[in-house]
């Protein structure tokens, strides 16, 4: 059992550290045109090294269940082709002995994606993030993504509903005093963004706007508010005091999931400057994102469960036939991760939800399966 378990994990590690290879390496690509453009700016090898260390653990989170993946149907394709499986049956092993040290493997890995995307993961985007704006290279446009609450700018908070290059829709800025309230509102339909470096501004041209000014003596900030309506308003902001600053808010992906528990247990920190819909709206993206990272986590052990069975039905041209269900049940997969962050603004259908479909029929898949080959 000892030589069985060798073979098997020397195969294994094999087929499996090649794979890394090339998807690591696919996933590093962003990476190398970002470290292209930090060479064009005559900064030292040490800083483009950073770049690329920094993006290995996102490259990492992903590439270890696609090659854990792979690399399982080719094995045992290949064990099946060659007859090894029904022999080592015949010698009264059963496919549950016979797959254990993988499945052992497997487990392993996910304990390693696990503490990757839980911990290492999250602390490297918040690394290359200060990297970036210690050197002001970083495109402020860049920094208002879609979908989130942006905290960058002093005085200001700033969400944007989509984005396409330097335009935006469905925009919405808080205005917020050193206290952290909110002493006015914008929301406009779209607006345009550009960037004045002589000055050191963003400038962010709203259209169709509404603005929403509170009360300040009132108990209710709902039971006084002025609303004035405007084709065109404009707001600058000051890229110096952003470039200047030595501490970053953390963005969601930068957040530990220890971080992210203690946001999601204890909403009630945002509630001074978010309404309550949006708050509903932030604490769900919270989830979708806490949950994507778990099932990232325990994917590796349930991508090898259902490849055991799967692979030993492909007895002709297993590496062909390997590639082919790799593609299909990484595209299943991902597929529920696509669709929990597009519905992320409705908690309703509890998004947070969808990606654990494909982990929870993929394992009872492949016990069923894995049952019938034994």
């Amino acid at each position: 059992m000892r030589k069985l378990t060798k073979y098997l994990l020397v195969d294994f590690a094999i087929v499996f550290g090649t794979a890394m290879l090339l998807v690591t390496f696919a996933f590093s690509i962003g990476a190398i045109y970002k470290a292209i453009d930090v060479i064009s700016k005559g900064l030292p090898a040490i800083v483009v090294g950073k770049f690329f260390v920094y993006n290995l653990p996102y490259a990492l989170a992903f590439a270890i269940p696609i090659s854990a993946l792979f690399s399982t149907l080719l094995l045992f394709g290949r064990l099946s082709s060659d007859s090894e499986i029904s022999a080592l049956k015949s010698g009264g092993l059963s496919l549950w002995q016979i797959s254990s040290p993988i499945l052992l493997f497997s487990l392993v890995l996910s304990c390693l994606c696990l503490y990757n995307v839980c911990v290492v993961y999250p602390s490297t985007t918040y690394e290359t993030r200060k990297l970036l704006q210690g050197m002001g290279v970083e495109d402020p446009i860049k920094l208002l993504e879609e979908g989130r609450f942006i905290r960058e700018f002093d005085g200001y908070m700033i969400y944007v509903g989509k984005k396409n290059r330097n335009r935006v829709k469905d925009l919405i800025v808080y205005e917020v005093d050193k206290k952290g309230k909110v002493t006015g509102t914008v929301r406009a339909d779209s607006g345009i963004m550009t960037v004045d470096k002589e000055k050191a501004l963003l400038k962010i041209d709203l259209f169709d706007v509404r603005i929403e000014i509170p009360d300040p003596d009132a108990p209710d900030d709902s039971a006084k508010t002025r609303y004035v309506n405007a084709r065109k308003y404009p707001i600058r902001l000051d890229i110096n005091e952003l470039t200047g600053k030595k501490t970053l808010t953390k963005k969601r992906k930068n957040m530990t999931a220890l971080e992210l528990i203690h946001r999601i247990r204890n909403p009630e920190q945002n509630q001074e400057w978010m309404g309550k819909k949006d708050l509903v709206v932030e604490r769900t993206r919270d989830l979708v994102d806490f949950h994507q990272r778990m099932c990232l986590s325990v994917s590796p052990l349930m991508f090898v469960l259902i490849a055991i069975p799967l692979g030993i039905k492909s007895h002709r041209k297993e590496s062909s036939i390997g590639m082919l269900m790799s593609l299909v049940i990484m595209f299943v997969y991902y597929i529920f991760i696509i669709l929990s962050d597009t519905f992320d603004k409705d908690p309703h259908l509890y998004p947070w939800l969808m990606p654990w479909l494909p982990i929870v029929f993929g394992q009872i898949a492949g016990l069923v399966l894995m049952h019938r080959a034994n």
